[in-house]
């Protein structure tokens, strides 16, 4: 390896000792991680490529690590709601970080969980954030409906016959 080349690093699923559940917790083989800290490393260490989601560190300046990982449902999640001081922009805190505006025409329902795309990902809301957004979301006739913006958003419900791509 010369001196400016990047040496990679990479393990697979198969070989990963740990893996996200439909909640968005870590588990290894002695069950759910409880290290905050810890936690809080492995979900803003998120990343995807080509070959999908992992963890992503760099080891000084020549080393890059990938750590391909199993998930249930989905790896990204939204764990809380950031309500900026306009109401109408309201932005999702995702489990990497990461903040998302909320796109009412993006979200949907699949198997009683609530959902969301952006940018191609699949992204899930915990309880904890759904509770955030139960004074905007509203059910009558059969339809789930979101209102954002002075305006109401019908939320479809996708069956079980419609799975969206796992990585």
């Amino acid at each position: 390896m010369s001196e400016d080349e990047t040496k990679e690093v990479v393990v697979s699923k198969e070989n990963a000792v740990f893996w996200l559940d439909a909640h968005g917790r870590w588990h290894n083989k002695h069950g759910v991680f409880e290290h905050k800290k810890i936690i809080d490393y492995f979900h803003s260490s998120i990343r995807k490529d080509a070959d999908g989601y992992h963890l992503f560190q760099k080891h000084g300046s020549r080393t890059i690590e990938k750590v391909y990982f199993t998930y249930e449902d989905t790896a990204l999640f939204v764990f809380d709601i950031d309500k900026a001081d306009d109401a109408d922009k309201i932005r999702l805190i995702l489990n990497t970080k990461e903040k998302i505006p909320l796109d009412p025409k993006a979200v949907y329902i699949q198997n009683d969980n609530l959902y969301a795309v952006h940018e191609g990902h699949r992204i899930k809301f915990i309880d904890r954030a759904m509770l955030k957004l139960a004074h905007r979301l509203k059910f009558d006739q059969e339809q789930y409906r979101i209102e954002f913006s002075g305006k109401t958003y019908d939320i479809p419900i996708r069956s079980d016959n419609n799975p969206t791509k796992k990585d």
